[in-house]
This record gives structure tokens, C-alpha cells and sequence, in this order.
């Protein structure tokens, strides 16, 4: 089950988001998504579970939460939505 986390500090690494979610149960894969001109945290992320009780266990157990000073939201992760291709000249 992939699981959406928004709301997190700047300085959250992706091992950081790993430990909260580990906790839980088997985490997959955990990743921040970063702005690719910055370099920086775009703030928000997604955690891959391998198992789907598990996962509803750490959505419930950490949505709201308190990381470094801002309380994370923390929801099933929507699928992603296809976007036409822009052209570049």
C-alpha cells in the first residue's frame, strides 16, 4: 500500500520517514519528493508498505503527529494521474 505524508519539515530525510514508518511494520520504500531546480524539499513524501493492515495501523497511529514542530498529514496515497506531455522548443 503506498501512503501519501505531507505537512513534513524541510529537513526530514528520507531515513527519518523510513524509522517513523518502520514502527509499523515491513516498509518498501520511502522517498521525499524534491524539487529538481532547488534541490530542496518540496515538504511531502511517500511510504510503500508491504502489507496493507500495517499500513492503515501507521496512517492512524501518525496522521497528525508531531515531527520536528509541524503535525504531518498522513493518508492512502491517490494514484497518479497521467498529465499530457508539454512540448519544449
Amino acid at each position: 500500500m503506498n501512503i501519501y505524508v505531507g505537512n513534513l519539515p524541510y529537513s526530514v530525510t528520507e531515513d527519518e520517514l523510513r524509522s517513523m514508518f518502520t514502527q509499523h511494520g515491513e516498509v518498501i520504500r520511502a522517498t521525499i519528493i524534491i524539487d529538481k531546480f532547488s534541490g530542496q524539499s518540496k515538504g511531502f513524501g511517500f511510504v510503500e508498505m508491504s502489507d496493507g493492515a500495517q499500513a492503515e495501523s501507521a496512517i492512524a497511529a501518525l496522521n497528525e503527529s508531531e515531527v520536528k514542530g509541524r503535525n504531518i498529514k498522513v493518508n492512502p496515497a491517490k494514484p497518479r494521474e497521467e498529465r499530457p506531455r508539454r512540448n519544449r522548443f
